[in-house]
């Protein structure tokens, strides 16, 4: 029986590593953006029918946090997706990724329910006196570690040089809403749903897409603001703001920019050739693409 166990057990081991090998070469480490989880499924979904051994592993959070992943705590990924380019462009390159491919678009809105305060009265003019009002509570992200956060902030910016060019706006400062309902900022913008849903909340600043897939009401923006209007870019470069940087006492400036998500392949990726073929599905016109404009993207 000593002579016969041995033999047994080394075909049984080689089997296991092959296992482990295969597993290691199929799988796809995904950091990205809280504002595509809903996307990323539907791509892994579609991904997988072209390649059935594809296992994905995806972590979502907000986009500087996906970066500071890399960064601060060494993790690696096959593929990091930015709601921001900026995040990739600022903190991951070069150390770290030398790639920075656009890939969606976007706009800032507010969101609300039917059950919201206020909710038959707002509109593009008089958004800030209704979210300013004691009775009405808004959510918004975090801007040290999520895009949506500091585009909450920059559209504040523009707004409020836009309406004061208005008769009849209320006029307000940026500490009017920074100082207003801080108990309700989260670490990504999805974390604002439940908060919506549950009516704790009556309003948030979230991405547009991101209302389309959850079927919420929305107020939409005039393109001065919105951050989404391509031909906007040096108007909404007159907004700006400092987040943490890649590292403790680190700073990076920010500005206003039109919304462009973009991805990479970093460094330290385990699987860059299954990434790239991911990465093909993700630019192709009627793969990924035509995934994230039935989206809102």
């Amino acid at each position: 029986m000593k002579k016969i166990i041995p033999l047994i057990l080394v075909p049984l081991l080689f089997s296991l590593i092959s296992c482990g090998n295969s597993r290691k070469e199929n799988r796809l480490v995904v950091f990205h953006a809280g504002s595509l989880t809903l996307p990323m499924k539907a791509l892994a979904d579609s991904f997988t029918v072209m390649h059935p051994k594809t296992e994905f592993r995806m972590e979502a959070a907000g986009s500087v946090d996906c970066a500071r992943k890399i960064t601060e705590l060494g993790r690696s990924c096959d593929i990091l997706a930015s709601a921001d380019y900026q995040v990739i462009e600022k903190l991951l390159i070069p150390e770290h990724a030398y790639m920075n491919q656009a890939f969606a678009v976007n706009s800032m809105v507010i969101a609300y329910t039917p059950g919201s305060h206020r909710a038959d009265e707002i509109n593009s003019v008089n958004w800030p006196e209704i979210l300013l009002s004691p009775e009405v509570f808004y959510g918004r992200s975090d801007p040290n570690t999520d895009p949506c956060g500091y585009r909450t902030l920059l559209v504040l910016q523009l707004a409020k040089d836009h309406y004061r060019e208005k008769p009849g706006t209320r006029s307000f400062t940026i500490s009017d809403f920074t100082e207003k309902d801080k108990r309700f900022i989260r670490p990504k913008e999805v974390d604002l749903l439940a908060l919506l849903a549950n009516h704790s909340i009556d309003y948030i600043f979230i991405y547009k897409s991101v209302a389309l897939q959850h079927g919420l009401r929305f107020l939409e923006l005039p393109p001065e603001i919105n951050l989404g209007d391509s031909t906007m870019a040096d108007f909404y470069a007159r907004a700006q703001l400092k987040i943490r940087g890649s590292s403790p006492g680190d700073s990076v400036l920010v500005k206003g920019t039109p919304i462009t998500y973009s991805f990479t392949i970093p460094h330290n990726a385990e699987n860059p050739e299954l990434a790239k073929k991911f990465a093909d599905f993700l630019t192709d016109p009627n793969g990924g693409q035509k995934i994230l404009r039935s989206m809102g993207q």
